[in-house]
């Protein structure tokens, strides 16, 4: 199983409850990448054990082939005396060397094939880590401006309530006014100062003046009147 399946099994189960719940971007992001990096270290210790492995495994094929070489040497040598008994044994003895080194060497191509397509996936997986540190610089830009955004939102429309409201309390104080002004009129409507009351008196008194006077007039003429008016005969009694 190639590494980025197994990073998909690591990662999925975090991730997706994430989104689910709608969590910060930010977070989950950081996670992906945690989740990355620590692959990446557990992968690159693989690769240095597996390496040791082939080191080992080179190490015993260069030791077999010293002993192939051995044995068909024996073989040549009971050759050259006339031991042919000895050198088919010495033969069948590098035959079985031989099995064993022909494994080996199969073992050391497998193992190769695989290194090779781990440090594919180191390299590919190393691009991806890379990618993704850079977008996460991005989305916590993104995501500070949409909230930076949101805030001065926010802050606008609180502005634009609060001028709302407080062209509602300018109306109102300018009422309030009025109505004081109102008030101010009907108290001096009914309740009238001190000046004007003594104008109404004098006033008063001015007009008693002119009736008292227009009467004494009018009743000095009824008396001339009377006086001027011929006295009549009063009948005589039979």
């Amino acid at each position: 199983m190639g590494i980025f399946s197994r990073l998909s099994d690591i990662v999925n189960a975090n991730i997706n409850s994430m989104l689910d719940k709608a969590e910060d971007p930010e977070k989950m992001v950081r996670l992906i990448i945690q989740e990355m990096e620590d692959t990446l270290i557990e992968v690159r210790s693989s690769s240095a054990k597996i390496l040791a492995e082939r080191r080992e495994i080179t190490r015993s094929i260069e030791g077999l082939e010293g002993q192939v070489q051995h044995w068909e040497g024996n073989a040549r040598l009971a050759l050259s005396k006339d031991r042919e008994d000895l050198a088919r044994a010495a033969l069948q003895e590098k035959q079985l060397i031989q099995a064993d080194l022909d494994a080996l060497e199969g073992e050391l191509k497998a193992t190769d094939e695989h290194i090779d397509h781990l440090q594919d996936e180191i390299a590919q997986l190393q691009a991806k880590l890379s990618e993704a540190k850079a977008r996460q610089q991005t989305i916590v830009m993104r995501e500070r401006t949409v909230e930076s955004r949101i805030r001065v939102k926010r802050q606008i429309q609180r502005e634009a309530l609060d001028s709302a409201f407080s062209r509602f309390e300018h109306f109102e104080r300018k009422m309030d006014r009025l109505e004081g002004e109102l008030d101010s009129l009907d108290l001096g409507a009914n309740v009238p100062d001190l000046a004007s009351e003594i104008e109404a008196l004098a006033a008063d008194e001015a007009l008693t003046s002119e009736l008292e006077a227009l009467k004494a007039s009018v009743g000095k003429v009824a008396t001339e009147q009377q006086k001027a008016a011929p006295k009549t005969a009063k009948p005589t009694k039979k």
